[in-house]
This record gives structure tokens, C-alpha cells and sequence, in this order.
């Protein structure tokens, strides 16, 4: 068993790492920033900063009773998000909520959705093909 001062200190000591590790990690995210360079609009940077894929890409999260679908496009190369809520509303899911965001020349959509009747679920390898297929 550990006295109060014993454990204040302990505390102390912990949250000192957390602030080391928070500058640590900022840092990085600096460095990260600075050396991505502006590239063609229709390339994406990975965790590592190296150019992967072209847009758009579509990412599909099952999270047990709901989903959550990622959607990255160019400004160029966009698409209606009715017809995504449509695709996965065909699926078996319905819509919670749905945003996006505009990032440089990039547009971010995110979609979380849940089953409409929770027995039968979301067909997620389907509406995942089909969102893939409206992309392309």
C-alpha cells in the first residue's frame, strides 16, 4: 500500500512522460507536415508520407451493429453522396449521420450507418463492392 505522497509523486512522474511524449509526438507531426510536398491532386500520402494510391478510395469499417464508410476524392473526381447513402439504405443500413470535410484539394466524406433491423445486419461485402464499383 502506497501513502498519499507516494502516489502524488508517482502521478507527478506519470504526467511528465505523458508531456515528454506529447512534445515527442508533435515534433514528429511537424516533421511529417514540412516534408510532404504538393503532388499531383490525385495521388494520397500514406502513414509514411510515400505516395500509395489514386484517388478516390473508399474505406468501409464493419463495427458490429453499424458501419462507417470513409470516402476520400479530388475535387476533380467527385461524387453525389445520395447515391451512397442510397447504396448502403439498399444494403440494409440506415443512415445515423454523414459529414465531410475539404482538405486541401481533397474532400473527405465520412458516413456512419446502422442496420435497420439489427437480427439481419448490413450485407457490408456487397454494399463494399457496389461503393467500390461507383468510384471506379
Amino acid at each position: 500500500m502506497l501513502s498519499q505522497e507516494d502516489q502524488l509523486d508517482l502521478a507527478c512522474c506519470y504526467i511528465k512522460q505523458l508531456r515528454e511524449r506529447i512534445d515527442k509526438l508533435n515534433r514528429m507531426k511537424g516533421q511529417a507536415m514540412k516534408s510532404i510536398k504538393p503532388n499531383s491532386s490525385n495521388n494520397i500520402l500514406d502513414e509514411t508520407n510515400n505516395i500509395c494510391s489514386n484517388l478516390p478510395v473508399v474505406e468501409l469499417r464493419d463495427l458490429g451493429s453499424s458501419i462507417e464508410v470513409v470516402l476520400i476524392s479530388g475535387v476533380q473526381r467527385n461524387f453525389m453522396l445520395y447515391e451512397v447513402i442510397s447504396i448502403l439504405e439498399e444494403e440494409g443500413a440506415q443512415v445515423v449521420s454523414a459529414s465531410f470535410s475539404t482538405i486541401g484539394d481533397k474532400i473527405f466524406h465520412t458516413v456512419r450507418a446502422q442496420a435497420k433491423i439489427s437480427r439481419l445486419g448490413v450485407e457490408t461485402s456487397i454494399a463494399c463492392q457496389r461503393l467500390h464499383d461507383l468510384v471506379d
